[in-house]
């Protein structure tokens, strides 16, 4: 898993509420247009058991996925599947002066190209979520 650290000027309930709850994402990743099927477990986006599907800004590609794992303002978790593809993304936040810290440590796997996909995807990663602190 490859690891980012990204500093946020609000608490840390406030930066998971904003990240977890995928109708936000289009405001902050770069890779998407849209979410679509946003299905929240038990009437919340940001509980474990939602599920959505990513409208990527590359054509034919749409990933499904699910919130795995959800503590409010702690972790939080989705796997992605599309095709023989596979990933995953964990969310860790902490308080800090000024705000909170989220760590996010991602993984892709799939085809032998899992590790290259992971590492190449660092740098659009980190710039989305420092986009996302800016929005939170």
């Amino acid at each position: 898993m490859t690891r980012i650290v990204v500093p946020f000027p609000v608490s840390a309930g406030r930066a998971f509420a904003f990240l977890a709850d995928p109708r936000n994402r289009p405001a902050w990743q770069s890779s998407l247009r849209a979410v679509a099927d946003v299905l929240p477990a038990d009437g919340d986006a940001t509980a474990a058991g939602t599920t959505w599907t990513d409208l990527t800004v590359v054509p034919g590609v749409r990933p499904r996925m699910r919130t795995t794992q959800a503590v409010p303002g702690v972790h939080w978790q989705e796997d992605g599947r599309c095709g023989l593809f596979r990933a995953r993304l964990d969310l860790w936040f902490s308080p800090a002066d000024g705000g909170c810290q989220v760590v996010a440590e991602f993984r892709v796997r799939g085809l032998a190209v899992g590790l290259p996909l992971t590492v190449a995807s660092r740098p659009a990663i980190a710039a989305d979520l420092r986009r996302a602190a800016s929005l939170a």
